[in-house]
């Protein structure tokens, strides 16, 4: 188990039953960086790869 992987079950856990949006994810993710810039690249990095992940399926 990955380090990060406490942080993906307690949002699972949470959170899971909930439908968002992915404008509300974009706002929240804004939100997070403007409150933490040093994770800036990881953030745009992960909101990229959701944004291309049915184009990476679709390579493999």
């Amino acid at each position: 188990m990955y380090f990060t992987d406490r942080g993906i079950e307690e949002l699972e856990s949470r959170r899971g039953e909930e439908s968002v949006s992915l404008a509300w994810l974009a706002e929240q993710l804004r939100r997070f960086v403007d409150l933490n810039p040093e994770f800036e690249a990881a953030i745009d990095r992960l909101a990229t790869w959701l944004a291309r992940e049915e184009e990476t399926v679709d390579d493999v």
